[in-house]
């Protein structure tokens, strides 16, 4: 593992909410020896991208990593443009809303709104979601190229609840009807009592940059309510889509066989 892919995996780390470690937490978290974390986090401190709290000696993100998430959100404001839309579907689905974008393999929430329910989802700003077990990641791949699709499934699908499938061929009938539908149903494909539905963010030419979800407790997931809930989300990534890009994003991807 190259030195830079080291030092985002500590920055990885502290990225967590929770995030309060030392310098043995910080090791044992990475698989790194201490003197290598050390001289790692040491060398993101001074450059600005780490901190340290002068009591409890624990590391915390820095000020230079939001520099560089503002100069990202001038050139590209995805989530100044979809913060609106989340909080409009959230109140009008009743339910926790959230937008995503890829990165390095996964989804990554952007922006969520919580549902104002005491019995709702909560999806955490930041958090990973994994491609084949959430309604972001199955309606970005249903937004995808038929071969970016088979590269991701061909990757290990692990299982994070019983529901969770990991036959690419039963994927696909997912996507098939993903793409038929305009969106995507995730029945407790991740975690148990919770149901998804997600939609993808499209450019004009049809490439994915994106979801936006709608998350709830599965026993208030009837059928109509997931068609009400499904139309709402597939326009608001319209809507998304529309104030980015100033036109309708492209057409759903149709498989090849």
């Amino acid at each position: 593992m190259g030195t830079v892919r080291k030092a985002l995996g500590l920055l990885d780390i502290l990225a967590h909410p929770d995030s309060r470690y030392g310098l043995t937490e910080m090791a044992r978290l990475s698989g790194f020896d201490k003197a290598t974390t050390r001289r790692l986090l040491l060398e993101l401190k001074a450059d600005g991208f780490v901190e340290q709290d002068e009591g409890t000696r624990a590391y915390l993100l820095g000020p230079a990593l939001l520099m560089l998430g503002r100069a990202r959100e001038e050139r590209f404001p995805f989530f100044k443009i979809a913060q609106p839309t989340v909080r409009a579907l959230a109140e009008s689905s009743g339910e926790t809303s959230h937008v995503s974008e890829y990165v390095s393999g996964a989804m990554a929430s952007i922006c969520a709104q919580e549902s104002d329910k005491s019995n709702r989802v909560i999806v955490q700003v930041g958090e990973r979601l994994p491609l084949h077990a959430t309604a972001s990641g199955l309606a970005y791949l249903a937004a995808s190229m038929d071969a970016f699709v088979d590269a991701a499934l061909r990757k290990p699908l692990p299982q994070f609840s019983a529901n969770t499938i990991t036959d690419p061929d039963a994927l696909w009938t997912i996507l098939s009807n993903a793409r038929s539908r305009g969106y995507v149903e995730c029945d407790q494909l991740r975690a148990d009592g919770v149901f998804s539905v997600g939609a993808a963010i499209v450019s004009p030419k049809g490439a994915p940059i994106g979801a936006v979800a709608v998350a709830l407790p599965s026993m208030r997931a009837d059928a109509e309510k997931i068609a009400e809930i499904g139309a709402l989300t597939a326009a608001a990534a319209t809507e998304i889509s529309t104030r980015l890009f100033g036109k309708t994003g492209g057409t759903q991807r149709i498989r090849k066989i």
